[in-house]
């Protein structure tokens, strides 16, 4: 089983950036905490500024990654080309933010990744990273998965 963690433009500011928003913990440090927890999962982490960046890696991992979690940052709120990109693949994308996006400016509350999304967490910080790759797991034990 192989999860694939997308981060999208600033998230490689973690631990930096607004920490009363995003904490102060890098995501390179949680991502190791995540590889100890989940031990019986071969997790992948990738990192991008650029939406062609992103767009290229779910093209590379999308049909063969068990589920891919995907903070898109802002690209949320203004990529069709990445909704494009998760519609065209067949592995599940659970949809994270660490933030609570709906407590945040408008622009924020709309998603072009959500109507493509298995499922989106919303608001619970870096351990929304967790809940999602649970859920993959979940999943995949089920005879149905998820679509």
């Amino acid at each position: 089983m192989t999860i694939h963690i997308i981060n999208g433009p600033n998230l490689n500011l973690l631990g930096k950036r607004e920490p009363h928003i995003y904490g102060s913990q890098t995501f390179e440090d949680y991502f190791k905490l995540m590889v100890q927890k989940f031990s019986d999962v071969d997790l992948q982490y990738f990192q991008s500024n650029s939406e062609g960046g992103l767009l290229d890696y779910i093209h590379q991992i999308g049909f063969s990654s068990t589920g891919i979690v995907l903070n898109a940052g802002a690209y949320t709120h203004t990529s069709v080309a990445l909704a494009d990109a998760i519609a065209g693949i067949t592995s599940p994308v659970i949809e994270v933010h660490i933030s609570n996006v709906h407590k945040r400016e408008a622009f924020r509350h709309h998603s072009y990744i959500s109507p493509q999304a298995a499922g989106i967490i919303i608001g619970m910080g870096l351990n929304g990273y967790d809940l999602a790759v649970q859920h993959i797991i979940d999943q995949n034990k089920r005879p149905e998965k998820m679509v």
